[in-house]
């Protein structure tokens, strides 16, 4: 058979770059192997809705160096995991223009199960996922806008859903071992048990940190998990169960490091930290009927929190100092159930209909805040009994129109109750409430392995049930307090193109819009909720995803937004605090299923206004992460080196009036923050059997 010379290139190039073959002959390439591309660089055409959504795999996940399990979240594009307290606590989070503090209006999932808390102790929103163990992690699943039926309160900047194995291929035990007294041990094993596989493992963790003042942060994790079926038909049960206490070093005042107060990594409160514990049992169902595809997931969980923190140190009380005790301790419960009705007609084209009912419960008690000293109770401010409850339905029909135009349309209503028993009877009261949201995301192409996104949708969000009926400031039990709506329209847009280049090779680009009628956020050390004015909020994202074999990877991510409030002639100034303009990352991966291996990331964020007028703002942060390591056929040994630059960078900033002792009675505006931490070595061993 003669070959022209475009297929004599291909096959030459076919050992090193199996996906840039693909235009090879069946018959020519039947012996070689193919690639199946996994991860951030799958082909996602014909599916996604989206410019902006994407996955990653278990194999890219556990390939990244990190400091802190959060950071997993880092693989979606532009968001930043940061932390400004213990390493128990939840992860600051920003992404799109949006400081999220621990969450708010960014949703995270575990198989189905919202990791975010309603009317939390230190925030609407909270969402620690502390309690998951990454070696256990499939998939990362993630989107940003509010663009899908299926997703509501809380995800109106994106959300992401974290995938559980079912299934270890192989049985292991880690051992890790690090600076500052760093150790950590995790097991996991997968064996045939009732008809299905049983997946179980535990994790435990230590660490003092790099700070003054020793850490003590230790954490236990545990799963369990039954699972049997296919990718269609299956079910299965998890149980996870999480327990951690940790010291914690919080943001402290600039000036108190020029002035020699205290080191950069020190403190001002030596008595701050928590503990918490999670308890969850989970199902998910899916089966098969002709063209009818069910899905279904429900949940039951136990949390409880005590957190005590000090971040005006004496600016209230001159005498006990100004630290706090916040306590949460709720059971939750929900689950959803849909259906998919296949390959019926709307006007004549192929549509798929989905309908779905939704249900998430809080019943909270002991919601507690307390001025506090040494961890010890001096004056209680608020305690607070609260049910939250949401019943929703979904709906959307996706409809192949032509080969080059498909749209997905999609309507949600969420049902709302919110009820509340405060210790200060004027604050309580119960209410219900609602709101309807449209969807609709319209898809033109492929042309050139290229699809173009034109991405419309309503969202919102909860505000804290306490904000609703709180009348008096619980303070001082005298001041009169304005209560907020339950719930806060926003609305988002998005123009996207996705490019299949070759099948390794995916780039992506996006601008897009989100607007907030009002931004609200419950002030845990004030014990009340303050209803901010309308936001708008717009940028640009690209990324570029190339995976040429299995044993090489490269990743690009570049996001840039701006953000302000709506009325331009505010006192303070038009510009929304802690927005993060520009953030970079980019990732190199190296090496296969035996001998040597290695990673490199990046992580740049810019400098961001730290007040309205922008007169103050933070510094720029940029971290490089790196592994080495070798892989035999039943082990591994890695060693990991985590901010290879030695840079003395901030994870946080602040801008806010506090008061150290011998200061004046006003306090002082200063810069808070909390450095990162210095550069680290971690050395891990693995045995796989």
């Amino acid at each position: 058979m003669k070959l022209s010379s475009r297929l004599l290139a291909s096959l030459a190039l076919a050992p090193a770059f199996p996906c840039l073959a693909d235009d090879i002959e069946d018959s020519v390439i039947g012996s070689l192997d193919a690639l199946v591309v996994t991860g951030k660089a799958e082909n996602l055409i014909g599916e996604a809705l989206t410019a902006s959504k994407g996955q990653s795999d278990r194999r890219e996940l556990l390939d990244r160096p990190y400091l802190r399990r959060g950071e997993l979240l880092e693989v979606v594009p532009g968001l930043i995991a940061t932390q400004h307290s213990g390493d128990g606590k939840a992860n600051q989070y920003f992404v799109r223009g949006y400081n999220l503090d621990h969450g708010t209006d960014f949703g995270l999932f575990v198989d189905g199960m919202p990791a975010n808390y309603r009317a939390h102790g230190h925030g609407q929103g909270y969402a620690d996922i502390n309690f998951l163990i990454p070696e256990f992690v499939e998939r990362l699943d993630y989107q940003k806008g509010p663009f899908d039926a299926r997703l509501g309160d809380l995800t109106t900047a994106g959300a992401a859903e974290f995938s559980l194995v079912n299934r270890l291929e192989r049985g292991f035990a880690q051992f890790t071992l690090g600076e500052d007294a760093f150790y950590r041990a995790v097991f996991g094993h997968s064996v045939e048990a009732g008809g299905g596989v049983l997946t179980y493992g535990g994790e435990a963790q230590f660490y003092d940190g790099p700070w003054v003042l020793d850490g003590d942060s230790h954490r236990y994790n545990g799963i369990i998990r039954w699972h049997t079926g296919d990718d269609e038909n299956f079910l299965n049960f998890t149980l996870l169960a999480s327990h951690g206490e940790w010291t914690s070093t919080d943001q402290v005042p600039e000036r108190a490091i020029y002035q020699g107060l205290i080191d950069r990594l020190g403190f001002i409160d030596p008595t701050v930290g928590g503990d918490s514990q999670r308890y969850s049992l989970s199902m998910n169902w899916g089966r098969r009927s002709d063209d009818i595809l069910w899905r279904a997931n429900a949940y039951v969980g136990y949390y409880d929190l005590d957190l005590y923190s000090n971040f005006t140190y004496f600016l209230d009380d001159p005498v006990n100092g100004d630290q706090f005790r916040q306590s949460d301790q709720r059971l939750f419960f929900g689950g959803e159930i849909s259906a998919t009705f296949e390959d019926r007609k709307l006007f004549g084209a192929d549509t798929d209909y989905t309908v779905g009912f939704q249900s998430r419960n809080d019943l909270i008690w002991d919601l507690e805040l307390a001025r506090t000293r040494n961890r010890l109770d001096v004056n209680p401010v608020r305690e607070d009994d609260v049910f939250t409850g949401n019943y929703s339905i979904f709906a959307g029909a996706e409809t192949v129109w032509n080969d080059w135009f498909r749209t997905q349309a999609g309507l949600r209503g969420d049902l709302f109750y919110f009820d509340v028993e405060s210790d200060l009877a004027v604050n309580s009261g119960d209410q219900w409430d609602g709101i309807v949201v449209p969807k609709l995301n319209l898809i033109f192409g492929p042309w050139h392995d290229t699809e173009y996104y034109l991405n419309l949708g309503g969202g919102f969000h909860s505000n804290d049930a306490r904000g609703i009926f709180t009348r008096i400031d619980p303070n001082d039990g005298v001041t009169p307090v304005a209560p907020v709506d339950p719930l806060v329209r926003t609305w988002g847009a998005e123009i996207g193109t996705r490019t299949q280049w070759t099948d390794c090779f995916t780039t992506t680009a996006a601008i897009w819009w989100l607007h907030n009628d009002s931004e609200l956020l419950y002030v845990g050390d004030a014990g009340n909720v303050d209803a901010g004015p309308d936001t708008t909020r717009y940028g640009i994202e690209l990324a570029a995803y190339w995976r040429p074999n299995d044993w090489f990877t490269f990743d690009a991510e570049f996001a840039w937004s701006e953000g302000r409030y709506d009325d331009i002639y505010l006192p303070g100034g038009p510009m929304i605090e802690n927005q993060v303009p520009v953030v970079l990352s980019t990732g190199l991966t190296l090496g296969g299923d035996r001998g040597w291996f290695g990673a490199l990331r990046t992580r740049y964020f810019s400098p961001r206004p730290l007040a309205p007028d922008g007169s103050v703002k933070s510094e720029e942060s940029f971290q490089v992460n790196a592994r080495v390591g070798y892989r035999w056929e039943n082990c591994e040994l890695a060693l990991d080196c985590l901010n290879l630059l030695d840079r003395a960078d901030n994870d946080i900033a602040y801008y806010y009036t506090s008061r150290l002792p011998g200061e004046p009675a006003a306090g002082i505006d200063d810069i808070h923050l909390h450095p990162t931490e210095p550069r680290t070595l971690r050395a891990s061993f693995t045995w796989f059997f």
